[in-house]
């Protein structure tokens, strides 16, 4: 029998083989190599995407991570505007989900628990009373298979992750894939997320990257101007569940319709504000008559120029401004992650969704098709 690790270390070798075919003018221009090796033996691949403008986005087989994306400011200067590791061990071992693929399910579910065709599902409970992002082990914990899709205008990476029925108490055989794709003449990065189910279920992915414009991960995230596009945001209770309401964010510190430094109100005496130590909430996105791709937020960075516009199909946005990063974690470069040194914008369905009706459905009936789409797009302005 063919273990596990053997399978994708042959994958590897095929992929660094097709890379090398490259200087004949193939088709494949992904520079792949190994980033390390799991507890469990499986070989984990690195995958290097670049464009004509200069932009690099480094991706890995282990959750499907965004590991470093460079972009330049308005001098021309390029630097890494994730956070993240230099290493395998720190995103095994490593609970902030750094730049990670999320589900099944992103975001929470109350009690870990919700009504599906009649019945109560229980899925894994990791966060006090509620499971969040998937659970235990989720799909930023597992090991994906990685393929070159690259195409003439564009360089492209397929990642695929067969979820197991009944993996973190989920039902049914998930297909997931994913890909990651970066233009050869813009400096946007396009994640594309698909998934089909042999049972009806609940599907809610999303990427959970953490950003500093600054291009200094020693910098605190606190200057950089925020819009988002929503009139309304959803409330939650102490432990972060959305309590329902879809409150309307006039007149509260969760107005971000107009440019406003992130931490211009982050410490206003609000009850949303202590619930997340910060912000840590949905968004409710404005809805246009035009299907497809909208733009939900804008993130502009005073000193390096950088603007970052995130545009999705998706119904809401989760803003969280890393108020539980506390310099416990080393990242890249050796660099101690602080208190909001990162911001993460995670376009999604709403949180606790399958537990309100009055929420977008997550449901996911078995033979349909889920397929959601998010841009992050990079440009630089002056002051």
């Amino acid at each position: 029998m063919i273990s596990r690790g053997a399978v994708r270390s042959a994958c590897i070798v095929f992929l660094l083989f097709a890379n090398r075919l490259n200087a004949d003018g193939m088709k494949h221009k992904l520079h792949v190599s190994e980033f390390g090796t799991t507890q469990g033996g499986d070989s984990i691949g690195r995958f290097v995407l670049t464009n004509d403008r200069g932009a690099v986005a480094v991706v890995i087989s282990y959750g499907a991570t965004l590991v470093s994306l460079r972009m330049s400011d308005r001098m021309g200067r390029a630097a890494d505007v994730v956070l993240g590791y230099d290493n395998l061990a720190g995103y095994e071992y490593g609970k902030s989900y750094f730049g990670g693929t999320i589900g099944r399910y992103g975001n929470r579910i109350a009690g870990g628990q919700f009504p599906l065709g009649g019945k109560m599902v229980q899925v894994s409970k990791n966060d006090g009373p509620n499971s969040l992002h998937g659970g235990t082990t989720g799909f930023n914990k597992r090991v994906w298979a990685g393929v070159d899709r690259s195409r003439d205008d564009a360089q492209v990476l397929e990642l695929s992750y067969v979820s197991p029925d009944g993996e973190e108490g989920y039902p049914g055989r998930l297909q997931v894939k994913v890909t990651y794709t970066l233009p050869a003449k813009r400096n946007e990065l396009r994640i594309d997320y698909w998934a089909t189910t042999d049972k009806d279920t609940v599907s809610n992915l999303t990427n959970h990257s953490y950003f500093n414009l600054s291009g200094v991960a020693s910098t605190e995230i606190l200057e950089h101007e925020l819009v988002l596009h929503a009139s309304r945001f959803t409330p939650v209770d102490s432990t972060l569940i959305p309590t329902g309401e879809l409150r309307a964010v006039s007149g509260t510190p969760f107005d971000f319709r107009k440019p406003i430094a992130i931490g211009a109100r982050i410490n206003h005496d609000d009850e949303q504000l202590k619930f997340g130590k910060g912000y840590d909430h949905n968004w409710v996105l404005e809805k246009s008559d035009k299907p497809g791709l909208q733009l939900a937020a804008e993130v502009f960075e005073p000193t390096s120029g950088r603007v970052l516009e995130v545009l999705t199909t998706e119904p809401g946005i989760q803003f969280y401004s890393g108020n539980f990063l506390d310099g416990a974690a080393r990242g890249k470069g050796g660099e101690l992650y602080a208190y909001r040194a990162g911001f993460c914008l995670e376009t999604q369905h709403f949180p606790d969704s399958p537990n309100h009706n009055n929420f977008p459905s997550t449901e996911l009936k078995a033979g349909a098709t889920y397929h959601s789409t998010t841009i992050f797009r990079f440009s630089t302005r002056e002051k």
